[in-house]
C-alpha cells in the first residue's frame, strides 16, 4: 500500500472504508466546477471504483490518493490524472474538503509530497494543472511550489450561465532529461 509521509499529513492509497467520504465529495455540487462533474455518484459506483483502485498507474492512467491528519483523518484527496509515460508527463489535481481545514498548509505539503513522488519514482519530466481564474487558493498554491503560469484558455468552462477562463500551470522537473 502506498503512503507518503510528512511532517503534518501523508498520503495513503484508497480503502474500501474511503466509500463514504469518496461519495460525499463527489456529490458535491459546490466542488463540481473543479472536478468538471454535472452528476452525481452512486455509492454502488465508487464501490467499483474503489474496487479498482489498486490496480496500476501505468494501466489505469491516474493515481488518487488520500490525504489524512495527524490523526489519520480523511481530510481530503489528490490525484495524479492523464499519466502519460511516454511522453513522462501528468496532471495534478488537489482538493481539501472541508474549509476548516484549508488554509493550514495541509494542501501545500500534499503537492510537496506528491509532486516528490511524480519526479523520483514516476521518472516524469512535467506536470501540470487547470485552474479557474476565481480559484484564488489554488492559483497561490500552485505558484508556491514552483508552477509556472503558461496559458489562459479563454471561455473554457460554462457555469452557471457564464463562461470562465481557466489557467494552465506546468512545472517541470529540470533534473531529468
Amino acid at each position: 500500500m502506498l503512503t507518503l509521509q510528512g511532517k503534518h499529513i501523508n498520503l495513503r492509497a484508497l480503502e474500501p472504508e474511503d466509500l463514504s467520504f469518496i461519495h460525499e465529495i463527489e456529490n458535491d455540487e459546490s466542488i463540481w466546477e473543479i472536478s468538471n462533474t454535472i452528476t452525481p455518484y452512486s455509492k454502488y459506483l465508487i464501490k467499483q471504483y474503489l474496487d479498482h483502485a489498486h490496480k496500476d498507474i501505468y494501466e489505469v492512467k491516474q493515481l488518487r490518493l488520500v490525504i489524512c491528519n495527524k490523526d489519520q483523518d480523511a481530510i481530503g484527496m489528490i490525484d495524479v490524472f492523464d499519466f502519460d509515460y511516454k511522453n513522462r508527463r501528468a496532471g495534478i489535481g488537489i482538493l481539501v474538503k472541508d474549509t476548516a481545514n484549508r488554509q493550514k498548509g495541509h494542501g501545500k505539503e500534499a503537492l510537496q509530497l506528491l509532486t516528490n513522488y511524480c519526479f523520483k519514482h514516476l521518472d516524469l519530466h512535467q506536470l501540470y494543472c487547470n485552474i479557474s481564474e476565481d480559484n484564488t487558493a489554488s492559483l497561490a498554491l500552485f505558484k508556491s511550489q514552483g508552477f509556472k503560469e503558461i496559458g489562459l484558455k479563454k471561455d473554457w468552462n460554462y457555469l452557471d450561465g457564464h463562461f470562465k477562463n481557466e489557467y494552465l500551470f506546468q512545472l517541470i522537473n529540470t533534473d531529468v532529461h
